[in-house]
């Protein structure tokens, strides 16, 4: 018996009252139980799949699934290899660049992303973000610049900031969006033109260079670009048109050239590069374009991003000297790069809610591990995912043949890439990035909200004019300071109740529209004394309606208790209406002496033993104004020294 009493106790630890297996005790005697827990909390089925999207949809992968997701990949990867190529020049890097950043995004977004028609890889707005600020440094400061990106994006994915995306609205995106557009679109003018520009940066720099040296405009490259254009914006149309769509009376040989027809439109860009190439090819003896020129062949090494990169004068650089170069684009760069991929991925989740935490971590390994194989930074793109969709993708696996393809062509087709003409890629650059502009938005925002032209063409004119990193930041500083605004000055309806047979008791309503927090104390005080003694001649009781209010802070807990005391001071009564538990419960903290009514239901009989307490004080012979409401525009019109008329005092009991 003693020695099953033994083996009991050993078997067991009692900590502070608690009796836990040995199993749960590390060596010093602290509980690891709650480690356990919290291990087996992070670690379940419903997590897995929301870390990890792939294994929500891979256990139901079929062959109909795998010809969609080929079929819209191998598309996608027609339309992403001359657009790497073109934006690699935007950014200010070899064309090889921009094939190196497209394809490692596509096959860890297979992973980690959470929306199937999103294609990751180089953009025109990051690529004239990296030039913006690793212009000036070269290839490797691109690379590293991209490695940063990775890992700021994915710290916040993982810490779930994604929230702190809400805080730029969409006037401010749409101005920012159609103000990069305009300028990508005007730093192609020099290979449209084949004119020779000095180094310019933003859009006013650039067209006064334009201007200046139009004289040296190349009339072939001029001629071969605009026929690429028309011809883009032909294709662009042709795939919408009614003889193209498959019907079901059409003949196998119909269908098949109708999925031909489908192919060129959506691989257009593709198509133009590729018959231009050919044309430079076939003149190559007596070459009349400006062309790519030596494009590095093969694919690029897997290693580590240089953390001592080296600047375009040869000279290399520390880690802290290299931050200091780039400056405000260490934040810059991937805060855009959130900003459009959320929106993109917004726009295709075809209604479901997305996980903006999620969308963070997968842009953050696609940049982290795409640094290793030599990519500038990279995020969503809005016409290769609008492509991706329109083939019919089902699953993020479309993004395998995509890198295939792109992959094959680096490891392949390198040596023909140095005839693509610029004129044909800054075609392709300037049909992408017109229908970015979201002119069409200006008229709904109009009509929903005219405040919301503010930021809109305050983040449009600031990006457009300044530079497109400030830009944003002004037109969500603007937005913010429009929004705390409101919650300053919320609008607020003063309205008489005036007597009738039932009651006898006649009373004035203020009614705030939105919450009472600290930017509001002082508005919100000046608003319930005007309503005193304007409204209410120094002796009329006062209702505040705290409908709204979800809470209050500690500044508006002060307000709060100066409005009791100064209408205590002048006699006259102060009620809350419709308050809360924990507003009720926060007013109470700080002024003991204070009337709530449940609601309007309540007031009567609250305001009759009050008035009869005071001897009827409330009934006065001076008529009531008419009712009216006072917003936050309405213009002070009365006298606030308008003295109150006296009553001796008397204490108002709390109402339980």
């Amino acid at each position: 018996m003693v020695a099953s009493n033994l083996n009991q106790k050993e078997s067991h630890v009692a900590v502070e009252g608690f009796e836990m297996d040995d199993s749960s005790v590390g060596s010093n005697g602290v509980s690891c139980r709650p480690i356990q827990n919290y291990c087996r909390s992070i670690f379940t089925k419903k997590n897995l799949k929301r870390r990890l999207p792939i294994t929500s949809w891979l256990p139901n992968y079929n062959l109909d699934c795998f010809s969609g997701d080929m079929v819209a990949g191998f598309t996608v990867g027609l339309t992403v290899i001359p657009q790497g190529i073109a934006y690699a020049v935007v950014a200010g890097l070899a064309p090889n660049y921009g094939l190196y950043s497209a394809f490692m995004g596509c096959f860890i977004y297979l992973i980690f992303g959470s929306v199937k028609d999103v294609t990751i890889g180089p953009t025109a707005i990051m690529a004239i973000m990296t030039h913006e600020y690793s212009g000036h440094g070269g290839p490797e400061y691109a690379v590293l610049l991209c490695f940063l990106s990775g890992v700021l994006e994915l710290v916040a994915g993982l810490v779930n900031l994604g929230f702190l995306v809400n805080f730029i609205s969409k006037p401010v995106i749409s101005g920012f969006t159609s103000a990069a557009a305009i300028t990508i679109a005007t730093s192609q003018l020099k290979g449209l033109f084949g004119v020779s520009l000095k180094r310019a940066e933003g859009f006013l720099n650039t067209i006064i260079e334009f201007i200046k040296n139009i004289a040296t405009t190349r009339w072939e490259d001029i001629t071969l670009g605009l026929i690429c254009m028309i011809v883009l914006l032909f294709m662009r149309k042709m795939k919408d048109l009614r003889c193209i769509k498959p019907t079901e009376t059409d003949s196998i040989g119909v269908r098949i050239g109708k999925k031909i027809a489908f192919f060129c439109s959506v691989g257009r860009n593709a198509v133009v590069v590729i018959i231009a190439s050919v044309i430079s090819f076939c003149l190559r003896n007596n070459q009349p374009f400006t062309i790519t020129g030596e494009v590095e062949p093969g694919l690029p090494d897997f290693k580590p991003p240089p953390f001592n990169p080296t600047n375009a004068d040869n000279e290399t650089r520390t880690f802290n000297e290299f931050v200091s170069d780039v400056g405000s684009g260490v934040i810059i760069i991937p805060l855009i790069a959130i900003i459009e991929n959320i929106a993109i991925a917004s726009a295709f989740s075809h209604g479901k809610t997305i996980d903006a935490s999620q969308e963070m971590i997968a842009l953050g390994f696609c940049n982290l591990l795409g640094s290793f194989v030599s990519s500038m930074p990279v995020t969503g793109s809005f016409s290769r995912t609008a492509v991706n969709s329109t083939s019919g993708v089902k699953t993020s696996a479309g993004g395998v043949m995509t890198g295939l393809l792109v992959v094959l062509a680096l490891a392949f087709l390198t040596s023909f890439f140095q005839y693509i003409p610029k004129a044909s890629l800054a075609a392709v650059i300037i049909c992408a990035v017109i229908f970015m502009v979201e002119y069409e938005a200006i008229l709904p925002i109009w009509r929903i909200r005219r405040l919301d032209e503010i930021p809109f063409f305050v983040s449009f004119l600031s990006c457009l004019l300044w530079k497109l990193e400030y830009g944003i930041l002004v037109g969500a500083g603007v937005n913010i300071a429009l929004l705390l605004f409101g919650i300053a000055r919320p609008e607020t309806a003063i309205s008489p109740v005036l007597k009738d047979e039932h009651t006898n008791i006649e009373y004035i309503i203020v009614s705030p529209k939105s919450g009472f927090f600290f930017p509001s104390v002082d508005y919100m005080q000046s608003k319930v004394s005007k309503a005193g003694i304007v409204n209410g001649y120094g002796n009329i009781p006062v209702v505040l309606d705290c409908q709204h209010f979800t809470g209050i802070d500690y500044s508006a807990a002060k307000g709060i208790k100066a409005m009791v005391n100064a209408f205590a001071d002048r006699n006259q009564m102060l009620v809350f209406m419709n308050v809360s538990p924990g507003v009720r419960d926060s007013m109470k903290a700080m002024v003991k002496d204070v009337t709530i009514a449940e609601n309007q239901n309540a007031l009567p009989n609250i305001l009759k033993s009050v008035d009869a307490a005071w001897g009827g004080i409330s009934t006065v012979s001076a008529p009531v104004s008419r009712p009216r409401s006072s917003s936050m525009h309405d213009q002070e019109g009365s006298d606030p020294l308008l003295e109150p008329q006296r009553h001796p005092a008397v204490q108002i009991v709390p109402k339980e």
